[in-house]
């Protein structure tokens, strides 16, 4: 699978985040950068704080990130991407969220458990003091 972007799709990519910016507020300094930083930071599995220097410090990559998230701009930005594309409706995604685990992977004791009946608990001796 390939991490690297295309010039074409980080031209694409670029037209849509500017155009899903909020009209307000400070502008980003750099937004080839700052995407290119979310792109390296999702394909590599990092944290924030493992970002490599050319991407600028990486708390600053973080609160842009936060601040525009909180604003809803990500939401934007993937659905313009999703109306660029004539198969995007195809492709669903899932998260661990919606998938659920068998009963038994909740780490309760297997087996059968069979309880005393009455008659059997009455007349054996109680078991503590």
């Amino acid at each position: 699978m390939s991490t690297t972007m295309t010039e074409r799709d980080m031209a694409v990519a670029l037209e849509v985040l500017r155009a899903s910016l909020p009209r307000r507020g400070d502008k980003g300094r750099n937004d080839r950068l700052f995407l290119e930083a979310l792109h390296y930071f999702s394909t590599h599995n990092i944290t924030w704080r493992a970002l490599p220097e050319r991407f600028g410090k990486w708390n600053s990559v973080w609160k842009r990130f936060d601040r525009l998230s909180k604003a809803g701009v990500f939401e934007i930005f993937f659905d313009h991407l999703a109306s660029l594309s004539s198969s995007a409706h195809l492709v669903q995604m899932f998260d661990s969220t919606v998938v659920r685990a068998h009963v038994s992977a909740a780490g309760a004791k297997g087996g059968r458990r069979g309880t005393r009946s009455a008659d059997r608990a009455a007349a054996s001796p109680p078991r503590s003091i």
